[in-house]
């Protein structure tokens, strides 16, 4: 029996997988295929025992540690060459308090996970928009999605948290306790500690919602674009609206010449009253001459797992993105140019709509620090096979180079690969160096350090 396997054995109720099981490959991969590293050891945790137990192990024994949550990770920071992985993907369970509006969150939950949950008491709060996301790492690196314009981030949402950090305590991180961590774990990513246990605030959505997708052509995308920009300008809080420009997927609604064509999809998301809701969206009909379009009422849940079949696991992807306050001419003619010249049919860049609850934040009130960004744009590159590694990733870089004088300041650190480290001084902006206090307080010798990292 493997060394690790058989000390670990005895000390954990989880799995323990090493090298010679047959399910290794399995439990080592993440969604990114870029990724392909080979721990020595990988604690599957069923509590936070485990957890614990795993930590203390790989300090006796010098490994490196990463943290897995759902292995969603751009920058694949849930793995490592020979070292320990603590999974926590077992750990999903999801309590729900309909009477105060409050979830308890285990980390290895995903959004999917959460949402039906929540849903079953006509309850959610904002994650992302790709349902088999983990809550841990979308949460840790702030987490947005269609309900932020009306309720705020994700780690606006969070009331506390359980963490144990380096030194193997186990604390509770909130308003009134640890008020210094739960700060900077609020955006400041896996730097500080080990999440076993999320509590948040939840709000009354649902459980059906007005939502789905008008796709035109891409020679139209221009004028879409123009009118987009000043259409969110007054848009209510109610209404969120992103912009997908890539090629258009064999959706049943478009025609079958349509599919493969470069497009610019508007994708809506209205919660608040339904009647309202469709003269609400009648302008966005008039931008353009539609390919077509499906919007129409439908749970909550289907439309958090709608976008999901473009973003399944086992493709190759690297990702770049800014944020704005406003969408300049040039930025949208760059939009236009690099669009039109995608390398991959799984290519897209997306605007994602920020402004509302969100910017009402003060800058300094949590690690978070980007709260003037209205819009977030990701240029996603994604693609099949090593060979097309080179033109995939020259063009998300170019755009991103060439879009940056348009940008505005700060980072999101979940969108940032692993060759931007040099970023994450800028990404925290003037909070960098209250989190480099804080992290000198909480891991002094930088033990979680495969994350977007901040040095003590």
């Amino acid at each position: 029996m493997n060394t690790h396997k058989k000390i670990l054995t005895s000390q954990i109720q989880g799995r323990i997988i090493t090298p010679d099981d047959d399910n290794y490959d399995e439990a080592r991969q993440v969604w990114n295929a870029m990724i392909d590293k080979q721990p020595a050891v990988i604690v599957q945790c069923c509590n936070a025992s485990d957890v614990l137990s795993a930590l203390n192990y790989a300090k006796e024994t010098n490994l490196e540690v990463t943290v897995r949550g759902a292995g969603h990770n751009i920058a694949g920071n849930a793995i490592c060459d020979n070292g320990l992985m603590i999974d926590l993907s077992e750990m999903k369970a999801v309590t729900v308090a309909p009477d105060t509006k409050r979830a308890l969150v285990q980390p290895g939950a995903t959004l999917a996970d959460f949402d039906a949950a929540a849903q079953q008491h006509g309850l959610a709060t904002p994650v992302g928009i790709n349902s088999t996301t983990g809550i841990s790492g979308l949460t840790l690196g702030g987490g947005f999605g269609w309900l932020t314009r009306k309720y705020g981030m994700t780690i606006d949402n969070l009331v506390s948290a359980q963490v144990i950090t380096a030194d193997g305590r186990q604390l509770t991180a909130s308003a009134t306790e640890n008020s210094d961590l739960f700060w900077a774990i609020r955006g400041g990513g896996g730097n500080f500690g080990i999440v076993t246990e999320f509590e948040f605030q939840l709000h009354s959505v649902g459980p059906e919602v007005l939502a789905g997708l008008i796709v035109f052509p891409f020679e139209q995308a221009k004028q879409v674009l123009e009118q987009y920009r000043e259409f969110t300008q007054t848009a209510p809080e109610d209404l969120n609206v992103w912009v997908v420009m890539r090629q258009a997927p064999p959706l049943p609604f478009l025609p079958e010449e349509v599919h493969g064509k470069e497009v610019i999809v508007l994708a809506i998301f209205y919660v608040g009253d339904l009647a309202q809701g469709e003269s609400l969206l009648a302008p966005l009909r008039q931008f353009g001459t539609p390919h077509g379009e499906h919007i129409g009422v439908q749970p909550y849940t289907a439309w958090q797992q709608a976008f999901d079949p473009l973003l399944t696991e086992g493709m190759r992807n690297y990702w770049k993105s800014h944020n704005f306050t406003e969408l300049h001419d040039g930025a949208l003619d760059l939009l236009l140019q690099y669009a039109g010249n995608l390398p991959s049919p799984h290519c897209e860049i997306f605007i994602g709509q920020l402004a509302g609850a969100a910017n009402g934040v003060a800058s300094d009130a949590m690690a978070y620090s980007s709260r003037d960004a209205k819009f977030v744009l990701n240029v996603h590159a994604r693609w099949e096979t090593p060979a097309e590694d080179d033109a995939s990733i020259d063009w998300a870089r170019g755009f991103f180079k060439a879009t940056a004088p348009y940008a505005s300041a700060g980072a999101y650190v979940n969108f940032m690969t692993a060759e931007e480290s040099g970023r994450v001084t800028d990404a925290y902006d003037s909070n960098y160096q209250r989190l480099v206090e804080i992290k000198r307080q909480y891991d002094p010798d930088n033990f979680f350090h495969h994350n977007q990292n901040i040095k003590p």
